[in-house]
């Protein structure tokens, strides 16, 4: 596990502007170290969480979308079993380098994503590139099959999900590894947070986990860390078991969550893992909070988890901070706000 970033900062994906310019500038302005590409849904439904990683299967015809409906895979198809099977010969032939190019996100749906690698070549501070992706379990409960039944309660949709995202996350990779520097790759799924709730209780941990292995495996293959970012409090033991090299909380409204798995939190440090600390919070509560605030709440966060046994000195070297979420729904005025802080925790953390 690289550590190299101890005490920078990053964002989580979504800015709230409709042109990629002046949301980079904020990227570039305040995350120099860590810049991320910006997600923009302000833009157009094209450039949505979900619709932004829906090219492959909507282009071989797997998934289909129609008037006032989500996405949904076209299992009611005569030749449904002809799409399927054409899917997993095309997937399972790919094994050059350059195989996973027909998985790229379209530059229709991606400004953000063009737009950062052109500007990335004038900025000589980065010392790290962030990308991320929509997660397995997210995708899987807002693309359904033709009943509306959601795709992640059925193994072979699932399984359809999970291997163009994997092929997107090598595709993301190895194109922001291409301009010289080490890469954080996030996949972003806060449809986890359904685990263990009564409206999810078809949501097993089990098909969690085996959906997001082949996604960390793919990014270790490639070189990349790999992070995952989850909103709300969870079960955090089902991320600190997985070969994550960074795990991104929403502490900021959900650090108490954290309390209850802080053995499995020390076990995760312990092999080398990090916390990206969700401390600055992405809603009306960014008008209340200063830096000195948010570096006084991680100071008690520290001293809570110590007092529950997990290493202090390791929790200290092994984190990164962010945003508590994406800065998409706030206004302009407030995303560059967050971004402010988290330049000035970043800065004061590492004096």
């Amino acid at each position: 596990m690289d550590n190299g970033f101890w005490g920078l900062a990053t964002g989580i994906g979504s800015l709230p502007h409709k042109n990629a310019k002046p949301a980079l500038d904020i990227i570039f302005r305040y995350l120099p170290e860590i810049p991320h590409w910006p997600q923009l849904p302000a833009a157009g439904e094209e450039e949505g969480l979900i619709r932004q990683y829906l090219r492959p299967l909507l282009e071989r015809q797997l998934v289909v979308e129609a008037p006032n409906r989500s996405p949904y895979f076209a299992t009611n198809a005569a030749d449904w079993l002809e799409r399927l099977t054409a899917f997993y010969s095309e997937v399972l032939a790919e094994i050059n380098p350059d195989a996973s190019a027909d998985f790229a996100l379209p530059e229709s749906a991606a400004t953000g994503f063009y737009s950062f690698l052109t500007h990335q070549l004038r900025q000589p501070s980065a010392r790290y590139l962030k990308g991320q992706l929509v997660g397995p379990v997210t995708m899987g409960f807002q693309v359904t099959d033709d009943k509306l039944q959601p795709a992640f309660y059925q193994d072979e949709l699932r399984d359809v999900l999970v291997r163009t995202l994997a092929l997107q996350v090598r595709w993301q990779a190895r194109t922001l590894k291409s301009h010289g520097l080490p890469v954080l790759l996030f996949i972003d799924d806060p449809g986890i947070c359904g685990y263990g709730q009564s409206a999810f209780v078809g949501l097993s941990r089990e098909a969690i986990q085996e959906s997001l292995r082949p996604l960390i495996d793919a990014a270790h293959d490639e070189g990349v860390s790999v992070g995952v970012h989850a909103c709300a409090g969870l079960d955090w033991s089902l991320l600190f078991e997985l070969p994550f090299d960074i795990v991104n909380i929403d502490v900021y409204h959900y650090f108490t969550s954290l309390l209850l798995y802080a053995a499995e939190f020390n076990r995760f440090l312990s092999c080398g893992g990090a916390l990206a600390w969700g401390l600055v919070p992405t809603s009306a509560q960014i008008e209340q909070e200063t830096a000195e605030t948010l570096l006084d709440r991680l100071a008690g966060y520290f001293s809570l988890l110590a007092k529950k046994g997990v290493d202090l000195e390791l929790m200290r070297k092994q984190l990164l901070f962010t945003p508590s979420c994406g800065t998409g729904t706030l206004s302009e005025q407030q995303a560059e706000k967050v971004y402010d802080l988290l330049q000035q925790i970043s800065k004061q953390y590492r004096r």
